[in-house]
């Protein structure tokens, strides 16, 4: 029996799937970025040893993730930052809180990041009345939507120019007819009145350096480094998994986030942020604290097939490629973390029972793991999902049963031959009536493969 969430996803994956109108916006969307990315990759001599090295980099700071972040915390508080370690979503929230009431805060500016998605970090604030704005263009927009980010690297990939308009115009009194840039102006000149009424700035981390004692944020509008520097107390919050081992490394994880993020050769603003100000300077806040969050990383960690996964840098380039992320959409997943990564991690973050169908939510054409920047396998591990929500009983008896029959016919011929191709398409069409919701009967044909081989050629 299909658990509510299952029910869900199927609900919201075939009303996508069947909007010509969506499909036009993310197919043009994707189209944009799938001419760009080649031009990008020209920049590395050999793209796919680059792509190895960082997978290797990546390898050698998960299998010693302790030892990586002690120093980290060792290396950034010596200049002042306090490190925070919050096991699960709510002790992260909570410790935002705390932070925010000794600080008197009331109203919060927020750089584009996932993982406050994952913790659901504005809706916790705004229990607690307090104000938390998206500077990021794209989530202020999904903001004012009340919708959570569509996608990991464009959070409005869904939404037309016009759609854009129409919202700004509802929601902020603007004229209808406005260009993306005058849109952008007005975005602009409303967010930075926020900027400054802000007591604090909260941002994610791209990474997180280990021998340096830094966090590495990579941008294109400069948000994010006025989110850093301009309020008084600025707050990091990062999955642990984010770590590499020197700030070196830098050189080619940048051009790689870029190029299979967006397709640049770099992004625009790249900060490398060591601390809070220190004497002498005079810029940047007078505290900053760094949330390190589990929430179910560290069972990935322990997974030693699945922890493959925890080397991913969320460039969102196996969303773009993946055929079922292209006609369903982001929001079908009701997960912080879509498309094939999200539907590899998720199960794990959170519940295998309620959210292993977003493992087979995929055709295995391997396309994300082709892409993947740091080439996770993610297609493998989608079946590796698959694999341990069987054997932690997760699948229906019917189910089981129904696998442990295709097994014994694919093992055994004569099985296959039973019965007459008119006694077969009953026997399909009859019990199987999932199969017809979305396609045409089944219909075997009079001779079997294995019939017209022998008449052909005999048994040789």
């Amino acid at each position: 029996m299909l658990k509510e969430r299952a029910i869900d996803f199927i609900a919201k994956s075939t009303e996508k799937a069947g909007d010509k109108d969506h499909r036009q916006k993310i197919n043009f969307n994707i189209g944009r970025y799938d001419a760009v990315v080649p031009a990008g990759k020209q920049q590395f001599l050999n793209v796919d040893l680059a792509r190895e090295r960082a997978k290797n980099l990546k390898w050698k700071a998960i299998a010693a993730l302790d030892q990586q972040l002690e120093k980290f915390e060792a290396q950034i508080t010596k200049r002042g930052a306090k490190v925070l370690w919050a096991e699960n979503a709510k002790q992260a929230c909570e410790e935002i809180l705390k932070i925010c009431q000794e600080k008197n805060c009331s109203s919060i500016v927020k750089s584009k990041s996932m993982v406050t998605e994952e913790i659901q970090l504005n809706e916790f604030l705004e229990e607690h009345n307090i104000e938390s704005v998206e500077t990021d263009l794209g989530e202020y927009i999904q903001q004012l939507s009340h919708e959570p980010p569509y996608h990991i690297v464009t959070p409005a990939m869904h939404k037309s120019k016009e759609d854009v308009a129409k919202l700004f115009a509802e929601k902020l009194g603007t004229d209808p007819a406005l260009t993306p840039e005058q849109l952008t102006l007005v975005a602009r000149a409303t967010l930075r009145e926020k900027y400054t009424r802000a007591e604090v700035g909260i941002t994610g981390a791209n990474f997180i350096i280990a021998d340096t004692g830094a966090i590495a944020v990579t941008e294109n509008e400069g948000n994010a480094r006025l989110s850093c520097a301009w309020p008084k107390t600025h707050i990091v919050v990062t999955g642990i998994e984010k770590i590499i081992p020197s700030l070196t490394d830098l050189s080619l994880f940048w051009p790689l986030l870029a190029t299979y993020g967006t397709g640049q050769k770099i992004t625009v603003y790249n900060t490398v942020v060591t601390g809070p100000r220190q004497p002498g300077e005079t810029d940047g806040p007078e505290d900053m604290y760094v949330i390190l969050l589990d929430n179910g990383r560290t069972n990935i960690l322990a997974n030693e097939k699945a922890r493959e996964s925890l080397y991913c840098i969320r460039c969102g380039a196996c969303l773009n490629a993946c055929p079922v992320y292209k006609n369903i959409g982001g929001h079908s997943y009701a997960t912080a973390y879509s498309g094939p990564i999200g539907s590899v991690i998720t199960p794990h973050l959170k519940n295998m029972d309620e959210w292993k169908h977003l493992s087979y939510a995929s055709s295995l054409c391997g396309n994300c793991t082709e892409v993947c920047a740091v080439k996770i396998n993610l297609h493998e591990l989608l079946l590796e999902n698959r694999r341990e929500s069987v054997e932690e009983g997760s699948s229906a008896f019917a189910e089981r049963t129904a696998w442990a029959m295709w097994k014994q016919a694919m093992l055994h011929r004569k099985f296959m031959n039973i019965g007459t191709s008119g006694i077969k398409n009953w026997a399909i069409n009859k019990f199987l009536p999932e199969w017809k919701k979305q396609r045409g009967e089944m219909q075997f044909p009079k001779k079997s493969f294995n019939q017209i081989w022998r008449e052909k050629y005999g048994n040789r």
